[in-house]
């Protein structure tokens, strides 16, 4: 088998420091919140990257944490550039939680960005195949590799396997449907309850369940899993066993602090 060919990358942008102003934000799941950002300085970003977002108290106490790009637009001379995130709260979270409930059209924001070079995707770079798993939250870059390949109409196969617990736990539900089709495949696994007519289980995603799912590894695809630490390493640890090359599965996980 020949060697599949090499593009280069393109530069990297380099990161800065950018102040955002809130133009949006509406409920995403039950504990998750969309935020549409206005960034008059904001270069773009690859599907996959992310940011680093700083909260400063007024007493000048900061704390910040980083978030997936769902969705971004660069500046122009005539408009802002614009970044969507999608805030999933943690309860104990120091930062999470003032995004999701306190948050408001007009309030400004800190951020650092882009970020993140080994986790992205980019149109025309390769003709392999590209299989996405994402477990809850971590579905948000992925969404965006998915939104870009089909904005790009690019014909390598994509497909998406998406954990969650609940129907009301879907990140960019109606996205996600008008992507499905020949551009994306898209496999939902519930693992709490599942939506009326559901002919699937319901349960915890397995090795079996990954195999029948997912495309398979004599067709060398490239893979991009997120989620939870744990969810991470379970399924990395699958795809090897089923036969994956560890160079082929890029992760990105996502800890406690939010």
């Amino acid at each position: 088998m020949s060697a599949e060919p090499v593009l280069s990358a393109p530069p990297r942008t380099r990161p800065a420091w950018h102040v955002a102003t809130v133009a949006e934000t509406r409920r995403e799941t039950p504990s998750a919140a969309r935020l549409v950002l206005d960034v008059p300085t904001w270069p773009g970003s690859e599907a996959g990257a992310h940011v680093d977002v700083r909260l400063t108290a007024p007493d000048g106490y900061q704390a910040s944490r980083s978030y997936s790009v769902a969705a971004s637009t660069p500046a122009t001379a005539t408009a802002p550039g614009r970044v969507v995130l999608a805030v999933d709260e943690l309860p104990d979270g120091e930062v999470s939680p003032f995004l999701v409930r306190e948050l408001r059209a007009g309030d400004q924001l800190e951020l650092h960005g882009p970020l993140g070079a080994f986790f992205v995707w980019r149109p025309g770079e390769s003709s392999r195949p590209v299989q996405l798993v994402a477990g809850g939250s971590g579905v948000v870059p992925l969404y965006a590799m998915a939104a870009a390949h089909g904005a790009a109409d690019d014909d390598v196969p994509f497909r998406l396997l998406y954990s969650v617990r609940t129907p009301a736990d879907v990140y960019f539900a109606d996205e996600l449907a008008a992507l499905t089709g020949p551009a994306l495949g898209l496999d939902l696994v519930y693992t709490r309850e599942a939506p009326d007519g559901w002919s699937g289980t319901v349960g915890r995603l397995t090795r079996d369940a990954l195999a029948a799912r997912t495309i398979a590894a004599a067709d060398r695809p490239r893979v991009y899993v997120c989620g939870s630490t744990g969810f991470v390493e379970a399924v990395a640890g699958w795809l090897q066993e089923l036969g994956h090359q560890p160079g082929d599965i890029h992760t990105e996980r996502f800890g406690g602090l939010r």
